[in-house]
């Protein structure tokens, strides 16, 4: 199958070995939509997508245009219940908020179900309740562990601390802001989700914050993306929550 070339069944659109370029949904219907699935990537009139990636072929470009030393396999796991979390409080870069005891069982499910992978490294977050989740799960493991302030949530200022129902109710604007549209969260012009240094870093984070709230992820859900030689990433999993529930263990 070329990235050209897409089988779709659906009681909407006929079956058929590729997209049609327009498709009307009924006879009395003027509304009509186009579909390409093609090089130009685009599906719709202006919906824009990763090129139609298929594996990696036109896969999303790496900011940094860099070569990797060799392909990468990233796991990503959400820190364990937090105090803040069960009392419904911003967390933002406070260290106050640290895990409950339902946390702490949620890191240590997350152990045991990586125990059959192999990780050249773990990087964390120094903040609190993400670090207590990772020194929890890589216990047993040889390489140290590595505490990095680019990985700190942002600071969230005068929303820190409080309940969220009180932030949305005082600070409506400002709390709105941060929930749906981060890259344009600011307080005395300071813009936390923006500071990395470089336009390329600027770019990708704002092109990212704008799916920052678009996905819910567990506490202790686990991600994992793949990259290729050309720093192009591609998600594998998301919010992977059978251990939470079962024995499961992953192997991938």
């Amino acid at each position: 199958m070329t990235s050209s070339t897409l089988v779709l069944t659906t009681p909407h659109l006929p079956l058929n070995s590729k997209f049609p370029q327009s498709y009307t949904t009924s006879s009395s219907s003027s509304t009509r939509f186009q579909i390409l699935c093609s090089s130009s990537g685009t599906i719709g009139n202006d919906g824009s997508v990763t090129g139609g990636a298929y594996d990696f072929n036109k896969a999303t470009t790496s900011v940094t245009h860099k070569l990797l030393s060799g392909p990468k396999q990233v796991t990503l796991v959400r820190h364990g219940l937090s105090s803040w979390n069960d009392e419904s409080r911003v967390q933002g870069s406070s260290n106050l908020s640290i895990l409950t005891e339902t946390g702490i069982m949620q890191a240590e499910r997350c152990k045991k179900a990586l125990v059959d992978i192999h990780f050249d490294q773990c990087f964390s977050s120094p903040i609190s309740r993400a670090k207590s989740t990772a020194e929890i799960l890589w216990v047993g493991r040889e390489e140290p562990l590595i505490f990095l302030d680019t990985l700190k949530e942002a600071h969230l200022f005068h929303l820190e601390g409080m309940k969220n129902e009180d932030a949305k109710r005082i600070y409506p604007k400002d709390y709105t802001t941060w929930r749906e549209d981060p890259s344009n969260f600011h307080v005395n012009g300071v813009y936390p989700f923006n500071n990395y240094g470089t336009p390329q870093a600027l770019h990708g984070r704002k092109s990212c914050s704008h799916l920052f709230r678009a996905f819910d992820v567990n506490n202790g859900g686990i991600s994992v993306f793949k990259f290729n030689n050309q720093g192009e990433a591609m998600l594998q999993s998301l919010n992977m929550t059978a251990h939470m529930y079962t024995d499961h263990k992953y192997r991938y």
